[in-house]
């Protein structure tokens, strides 16, 4: 099935077609690791994620290299160190200590969401080599410069500066904060190296002790991991400028002007409120804090519900809605429980994989689960009801849900406390299923759940009526 993806380079649409397919190289900027990850830094290894589940699909697990790289050198880190109170620990140990510390905590709240795990997570710091390397080829070439322990890039030596953004030069500057350096030849030309005090973190290079820029980490840990040309490169579209830009302009330098990034892709900001989160603002939101309150299958539908290069907008009633959703899923599951199916059985759906082959377009994907449970809840006859039990599981087994039996579902502390009408027939079906298997206990729980959610149930002869208390 073709593959369709929106290149943010040539602003179109383009058919995926790898540089080799038997190595398909793809990149997704990783976090930088001084706090607890917020939903914004979660978005895009839970969507790209699920593209590089696709691609492997598509040209075979071995075939398919993704990459999500851990930023463990910055100045964010260098001033969350300074204020770790920690007597006998010098800064290094300190740094140390941060990173370790929230390079857990990130790789332990992007497994709860069920983001794929990389193939590799190069860490900036065991690439320090590499980094000088670039730099070297780079001022060699005459696209950087040293000045003052520092090296630049030089932006006027790269005519294609600025393409993947959309802006000339001027643009860029009067839109970013640009660092003022009277060592600069020109007020746009970015760091690659900088001199570092004894107070902070530092290697030895030509220039003298000193760390290296944002920028030329990732353009580094690529060329070392998939190449000097890699097929996808993804992330925020925060990152787009100045940080993809300048990945961009160093690598393609360095490496005698071969393409970088063949398709770039860029999702859309989280917001709370419409206004992106933010510490100023106060609206950040941790999925450690958040994984307490919602059921994390529930918090990956959320992310997955909206299309990934528009913004997605953080709500209760968002929440609730694909809790419910999912209650529905596994509503028709419940149904289907005494039917018995092997993973050997499960069979995607034509039209949900055509969905994602579509730009990505889980909206329409999750649309296409819920027409399956559909079908589950009306199918009649052991064949009918097999066939459609596995595509249900397989086609959301793709998408990383129904991964638990139904009762554990039903039963989940999260359990949804308002409930929409589809939702509240979702549960009186997967009850009267419990009935019919004798499982009693189950059938109690999800009355219990209900009650608890406000609804009274009355059993007659005609069926289950049901009213708000």
């Amino acid at each position: 099935m073709e593959l369709r993806l929106y290149n943010s380079l040539s602003r179109r649409l383009e058919t995926f077609v790898p540089s080799n397919p038997n190595r398909v190289t793809m990149y997704c900027c990783g976090p930088t690791v001084y706090n607890f990850a917020h939903f914004g830094n979660a978005r895009p290894p839970v969507l790209f994620g699920l593209l590089a589940r696709l691609l492997k699909r598509q040209f075979g697990a071995a075939a398919v290299c993704y990459a999500r790289n851990i930023t463990d050198v910055d100045d964010k880190i260098n001033a969350a160190a300074a204020e770790l109170v920690a007597p006998g620990l010098d800064i290094n140990a300190k740094i140390a200590r941060i990173t370790e510390r929230f390079t857990k905590a990130y790789q332990d709240d992007m497994s709860a969401l069920g983001a794929d795990q990389p193939d590799l997570e190069p860490r900036a710091t065991d690439h320090i080599g590499a980094i000088i390397s670039m730099c070297e080829a780079l001022i060699a070439s005459g696209h950087a410069y040293a000045a003052e322990g520092h090296v630049l890039f030089h932006v006027e030596s790269f005519a294609a500066y600025g393409k993947l953004s959309g802006r000339s030069v001027k643009e860029m500057i009067a839109g970013a904060r640009v660092e003022v350096a009277p060592f600069k030849k020109h007020p746009a030309d970015f760091v690659l190296w900088k001199p570092s005090t004894e107070e902070l973190p530092g290697w030895p290079s030509p220039w003298g002790r000193g760390r290296p820029g944002w920028h030329i980490e990732c353009s580094a840990m690529i060329r070392d991991h998939l190449g000097e040309t890699l097929d996808i490169h993804c992330g925020g579209n925060d990152l787009l400028f100045p940080h993809h830009e300048n990945e961009i302009a160093q690598s393609t330098c360095a490496h005698g002007g071969k393409t970088f990034a063949r398709y770039w892709m860029h999702n859309g900001m989280v917001t709370v409120d419409g206004r992106k989160m933010s510490k100023s603002l106060g609206n950040t939101l941790l999925v450690s804090d958040v994984r307490a309150r919602f059921d994390t299958e529930v918090l990956r539908f959320w992310l997955l519900g909206g299309h990934y290069r528009q913004p997605l907008d953080w709500s209760d009633a968002a929440l609730q809605q694909a809790r419910s959703t999912l209650d529905r899923l596994y509503g028709a599951l419940q149904r289907l429980e005494s039917v018995p199916v092997h993973t050997s059985d499960y069979q995607i759906s034509e039209t949900l994989e055509a969905a994602l082959c579509d730009d990505m377009n889980t909206p329409e994907a999750l649309a296409e689960l819920s027409a399956l449970a559909r079908e589950g809840n009306k199918a009649e006859g052991p064949e009918a009801m097999r066939l459609a039990k596995a595509r249900l599981l397989g086609s959301a087994g793709l998408l990383g849900f129904c991964q638990r039996t139904s009762q554990s579902w039903f039963q989940s502390e999260n359990a949804s406390s308002t409930l929409d009408d589809a939702a509240i027939e979702a549960k009186i079906a997967a009850r009267q299923a419990a009935r019919t298997a004798r499982d009693f206990k189950l059938s109690d729980a999800l009355r219990d759940e209900l009650a608890v959610a406000g609804v009274v149930l009355e059993d007659t002869p005609a069926g289950v009526r049901w009213k708000r208390a």
